[in-house]
């Protein structure tokens, strides 16, 4: 079987089995704060598991994308020297959420290995939980599993956990023997020894507590099953390759490897490394930055750079110095397609951020290089032969330096490393990388309605008022029966047309009545297991729990977001056929009074393009196209090209919005009916807020207008200040500045003949100190400019001596020394301006012959001109 074969009999099998076949969640978990990444397959079931949310289906399977590069599940450092380490894998897992429980679970994995893939049963092996008799039982009894290839494990290996909290329980592994040719040769060689020959091939999770911060478990509301059997591992079996690496999954861009270098993978260790380095690394990086997960210093991002960077470093050990990762990432395209199109549709934008990344840590890389050299040239001069640990460790986290290429640089040079330092600090920096710790459970007023399957039902597409039943009253976080004026209160009604903060879109406003009741509604949130609850103060009246009410929404404020969200397609639109395909929505904020549009770009936009952009957004409004909606399955909508947002989290049915031919997404939120309707669009803003990532904010409709007659009258006022037209305020503020340069420099030339005649009049001042003249004096001056003006006007003058000022600009210290060639042997001017700075709090120096310094301390200045007199006197 290939591996996409082996992914379809593992899908087709649990359907057939009354499973619901769920698509991968993203690798961004969509809202699991414990998470930096999603690590298992049941990380998109969790609140399911917890009894806190109720799904049309009580089985599912499914083949999850997952990452292990961080926080407490992390394989970075292993990938590449053993045979099954990945940073990017998937999980193939059938699914129970209080449906069968272990009896099923067994008999399904059994069959589909033994039937399905056709593994030998007589190579089976099973391990279990120490005290789990229940499925020692099952595995001998009913499966017929011989005793002998039974083992019992403790809770290290076989009682698994999401995360420090959450569901968790004891589990059962399935293992193949395949054989002694894989074996360590060992005598006492058997299930659980390190060696190769005994394959954990899927784990079965008895998902039966939830374990809290404490470390306290409780029982689950009802036991169930999670299980996971890795896709790689499964295509190595049936395949019969040595390695994961050898599959038809990662081997193509292992010679996509060899190809570009001219170094044959069986060459050495170290090629074999580098490849499988390269090739898994590639797969992380194209699917986590087609989940939105973009390079940068901190969290996710840091953690993708980080998996980047090791790829282009081990890329070096053979011979890859030039750009090379995107193109490795490409044949992900090719061999993920089956299951995943949406990364060759996004095979533009991949590619750009990968290269961008390359072209950074060339820089970094070289930058890094000459930092150590210059770190070590240092320590040679100062007699120091250990390079401490914080060093080492510094240029390994922030320029992706190798310790190994450290070692061999400070060997070079008969250093030696303080490796201790360097593993301390690494522990630290893998503390700060882990992820929260708590599972952010819904509050338990509202559990109870969650994990009955309630879901507030959404009719505000079609009208903005309805009556409705309050079903759920919440004050200071309890549920009430009922709440009286002045009462903070939020509401959840079973329908409403108030629309819950999500997708970049706010929450609606406006009022709920009913008798003798109005409720001022100020916010609407959805939560993560879809109630939609209204945040509000009871005005006049008491609102009830069961009790029917209308529930209106503001229709100004409604349409003049709906303007804001059609308007944010149409960008989406513009900015991909103005800056090129790579573009990818990477946030967005749509509100009454504006919008704003986060993008992956990597650059600036320029003046031009943000013209053009305009142009084609408004282009398209006065098109006045009619705004389609369409509700379909998923599945359909990603197979008719419709574009999917990073951040959202779909269902089984998804809602597509339609713009002629120019725009198609999934999108829940509320819009308006026609393009016209928008009537204006203007960006008012653009800017950086990571790398790679761009923000444009704009203005749609009456605010729209309102801030181009703003602009207008600003312009107008500024022309009848210069008395002239708008049209001709370029022209004249540049004569303006032209005439302001001329009159500084005249400025500048006066203040040098001033300094020239207060050193003629001072010339009396000078003293002889150990028989140097000695010009030591408090002046007028407004900068370090001028200060140097006036000291050199007062060397020349002296001809032999020593000249120190001081002055005070804007409440800061200025000071100045300067020594004549023929003395800077006895005197240094950097001593002197030194000594004199710290006397006012400041510092400073320079060359012999000439140094300036500041400080903070006006109130000392005489104090600080009096040292440098002390200075010469002592010499």
């Amino acid at each position: 079987m290939t591996g996409n074969e082996v992914r379809k009999a593992f899908l087709d099998y649990f359907q057939k089995r009354g499973h619901k076949v769920v698509r991968s969640s993203s690798l961004v978990p969509a809202d699991d704060p414990t998470l930096l990444f999603t690590n298992a397959g049941m990380v998109q079931f969790k609140r399911v598991f917890l009894g806190e949310e109720k799904r049309s289906y009580q089985r599912a399977a499914t083949s999850q994308k997952c990452v292990r590069a961080g926080g407490k599940h992390n394989d970075l450092e292993n990938v590449g020297y053993t045979a099954r380490h990945h940073t990017f894998f998937e999980m193939l897992g059938n699914f129970s959420f209080g449906d069968y429980f272990k009896e099923k679970a067994i008999e399904f994995g059994w069959d589909l290995l033994t039937s399905g893939y056709g593994l030998p049963a007589d190579r089976l092996w099973v391990s279990i939980y120490l005290d789990d008799d229940e499925a020692g039982q099952i595995w001998h009894n009913q499966v017929g599993v011989p005793e002998d290839r039974i083992v019992r494990f403790g809770e290290e290996d076989n009682f698994w956990a999401m995360g420090d909290t959450g569901p968790c329980g004891p589990c059962s592994e399935i293992h193949l023997d395949r054989g002694e040719a894989y074996g360590c040769g060992k005598p006492d060689c058997t299930l659980g020894c390190e060696c190769d020959r005994f394959m954990e091939i899927w784990n079965l999770v008895f998902m039966q507590f939830n374990r809290d911060a404490s470390g306290k478990m409780t029982p689950l509301p009802k036991p169930s099953i999670d299980t996971g059997l890795g896709l790689e591992r499964m295509a190595a079996l049936l395949q019969d390759v040595p390695t994961n690496f050898d599959t038809d999954l990662i081997l193509p861009i292992m010679e996509r490897a060899e190809e570009l270098s001219g170094v044959a993978r069986s060459e050495s260790k170290q090629a074999d490394v580098a490849m499988k380095v390269v090739a898994d690394h590639s797969r992380a990086a194209a699917f986590l930055i087609s989940d939105g997960v973009l390079p940068s210093n901190e969290g996710r991002g840091y953690v993708l750079r980080r998996i980047m960077r090791r790829a282009i470093r081990y890329g070096r050990n053979i011979g890859l110095t030039r750009p090379f990762l995107h193109e490795t990432a490409k044949v992900v395209f090719d061999i993920m397609n089956p299951a995943y199109p949406e990364l060759k549709e996004a095979s533009a934008f991949i590619t750009s951020v990968i290269k961008n990344e390359e072209a950074r840590f060339s820089e970094t890389l070289d930058y890094g290089l000459r930092l150590l050299n210059d770190t070590l040239e240092e320590m040679s001069a100062k007699g120091e032969s250990e390079v401490p640990g914080e060093i080492v460790f510094k240029l390994y986290d922030t320029y992706g330096f190798p310790v190994d290429i450290v070692r061999d640089v400070a060997r070079d040079r008969k250093l030696t490393i303080d490796m201790d330092g360097f593993d301390a600090a690494m522990s630290r920096q893998r503390e700060r990388s882990r992820s929260v710790t708590a599972f952010s459970e819904i509050n338990d007023a509202y559990r109870g309605l969650s994990a009955e399957g309630f879901k507030s039902d959404f009719a505000g597409y079609g009208t903005l008022s309805m009556g409705s039943k309050a079903v759920l009253l919440v004050a200071e976080g309890k549920e009430v029966e009922e709440a009286g004026a002045g009462a903070s209160v939020e509401i959840v009604a079973e329908k409403t047309p108030f629309y819950g903060e999500s997708g970049g879109q706010v929450g609606d406003s406006g009022k709920i009545t009913g008798p003798d009741l109005e409720v001022a509604v100020l916010d609407t949130v959805k939560d993560p297991t879809g109630l939609i609850i209204h945040k509000g103060t009871v005005l006049t009246g008491t609102i009830r729990k069961n009790e029917t009410v209308t529930l209106t929404v503001d229709e100004e404020k409604r349409a003049a977001t709906a303007l804001n969200h059609t308007a944010t397609h149409i960008l989406h639109a513009a900015l991909r056929r103005v800056l090129g395909s790579h573009v990818k929505q990477a946030g967005s904020l749509v509100s009454p009074e504006r919008l704003r549009f986060d993008f992956t770009h990597f650059s600036q936009v320029t003046a031009e393009q943000i013209e053009q952009i305009e142009r084609f957004v408004n282009r398209r409004i006065r098109q006045n196209v009619p705004v389609g909606t369409e509700e379909m399955d998923a599945e359909s909508a990603f197979s008719s090209g419709a574009t999917a947002l990073f951040e959202e989290k779909y269902g089984d049915q998804v809602r597509v919005v339609s713009l002629a031919d120019f725009s198609k997404e999934l999108c829940g939120g509320t819009h308006t009916s026609r393009t016209g309707n928008i009537g204006l669009f203007k960006i008012v803003a653009e800017s950086s807020i990571a790398s790679g990532v761009r923000r444009i904010e704009a203005l749609t409709g009456e605010a729209a207008l309102e801030y181009v007659q703003q602009n207008a009258q600003l312009l107008s006022e500024a022309a009848g200040k210069v008395k002239d037209r708008p049209a001709a305020l370029p022209a004249k503020i540049e004569a303006l500045l032209t005439e302001q340069r001329a009159r500084e420099k005249e400025i500048e030339r006066l203040k040098a003949d001033l300094a020239k005649i207060r050193a003629e009049e001072s010339t009396g001042e000078v003293e002889t100190v150990n028989g140097i003249s000695l010009l030591v004096q408090k002046v007028a001056a407004d900068s370090p400019a001028a200060l140097r003006e006036l000291a050199d006007r007062y060397r020349d003058r002296l001809g032999s001596g020593v000249v120190v000022l001081g002055s005070v600009s804007d409440g800061k210290v200025l000071l100045i020394a300067v020594v004549s060639k023929d003395l800077t042997g006895r005197v240094h001017a950097g001593k002197l301006v030194k000594a004199a700075a710290a006397e006012v709090g400041g510092g400073g120096g320079g060359r012999p012959d000439m140094a300036q310094a500041g400080g903070s301390k006006p109130e000392k200045i005489d104090m600080a001109l009096e040292k440098v007199r002390e200075m010469i006197q002592e010499m």
